[in-house]
């Protein structure tokens, strides 16, 4: 490992490597919902973190066993398992990080909205805790509906006075996958190297993958370009239908979810550069929430990097996209007033 280590300046930057882990501070990740078809492999990704000293898992049910299984893995940090709304308050209580993929998952023939009844209540009720117990903590929304229940938890914590719109995040990661993965497909490039930034919402016609910012440069005809971008749109309800009532898309999901919290865990260690597609609070558009691309940093949202130039055609996908997604806000906003006293 010295073989080539010629001088003691050299030898104190290779200590320093080693060592720069354990000399870390505590920081604490919470996963509500950590039973579930996201949560545990969410949870099995997380637990490999080398950032994360603590990783509490939520859920109301089973939540001890999936804590004892992943407490055997040996990696950095201590699993605690957390069961019931009776041990919610100790789950999030102090955490840096809270990733919330908690809710029921979509079947065969429902939408995202078709979610909303049953998930909006659930994430009110999941935010609510942070907001008393880790009121500064980053909070990164995964239940669907996204375009509503990111509304709802800025409401819920508006009404506790603790709302800081640069720690919520609606995390869309999963479109940005998807697209990069879909593109290196028909362009057989390497899907590592591709980059395709998606904005907009995070359901159907709401979600605007940016082709023409993709990198590298890629070209497509224009019918291959509007059916690149219908997949993209519809790829949820494409595993939905594959798995027959099994589930939905829990394992890219969870992929998705972990790559988001990486490079937002590392920005708040300090590391500069990092940018993820994220839907929050902005002024991009007339929608009070718009994915676009964010710097993250330690306090969270460094600077929204915005829509940047775009096709004629991506500019009619957000215009066909704006009705939708103005009502899936104002529904998220409403069941606060009305339900979140």
């Amino acid at each position: 490992m010295f073989s080539r280590i010629t001088s003691s300046k050299q030898l104190c930057v290779v200590f320093r490597n080693c060592f720069s882990t354990s000399s870390r501070s505590d920081v604490k990740v919470a996963v509500l919902g950590a039973a579930g078809g996201i949560g545990q492999p969410l949870s099995l990704l997380l637990k490999q973190s080398p950032l994360i000293t603590q990783l509490a898992l939520y859920d109301i049910a089973h939540t001890p066993g999936v804590a004892a299984d992943l407490s055997h893995i040996e990696t950095r940090p201590k699993v605690t398992g957390y069961l019931g709304s009776d041990q919610l308050a100790d789950a999030v209580k102090d955490a840096q990080l809270v990733l919330i993929p908690a809710g029921v998952p979509r079947k065969p023939g429902m939408t995202r909205d078709d979610l909303f009844n049953t998930n909006a209540g659930i994430v009110a009720n999941l935010v609510d805790a942070c907001a008393k117990n880790c009121p500064k903590s980053m909070i990164a929304i995964i239940t669907n509906p996204v375009n509503s229940t990111v509304p709802i938890a800025a409401e819920v914590l508006k009404k506790h006075g603790v709302l800081d719109e640069k720690r919520l995040f609606g995390v869309t990661t999963l479109d940005v996958v998807r697209s990069n993965t879909f593109i290196a497909e028909a362009k057989g490039l390497d899907v590592t190297k591709v980059k395709c930034p998606v904005i907009g919402g995070h359901s159907g016609i709401t979600i605007v993958p940016v082709i023409s910012q993709c990198t590298p440069a890629v070209s497509f005809p224009q019918e291959e370009r509007v059916k690149l971008s219908v997949r993209i749109q519809n790829a949820g309800t494409e595993v939905v239908e594959a798995k027959a009532g099994a589930g939905s898309a829990t394992l890219s999901m969870a992929y998705a979810a972990n790559l988001f919290a990486k490079d937002l865990l590392e920005a708040m260690n300090g590391t500069e550069g990092k940018v993820q597609c994220a839907y929050v609070r902005s002024d991009e558009t007339e929608a009070k929430y718009f994915a676009t691309p964010v710097l993250l940093g330690k306090n969270g949202i460094e600077k929204n990097l915005g829509i940047g130039k775009l096709l004629d055609y991506e500019r009619n996908l957000i215009t066909a996209a704006m009705p939708e997604l103005l009502a899936n806000i104002k529904k998220g906003e409403e069941f606060v007033a009305k339900n979140v006293k």
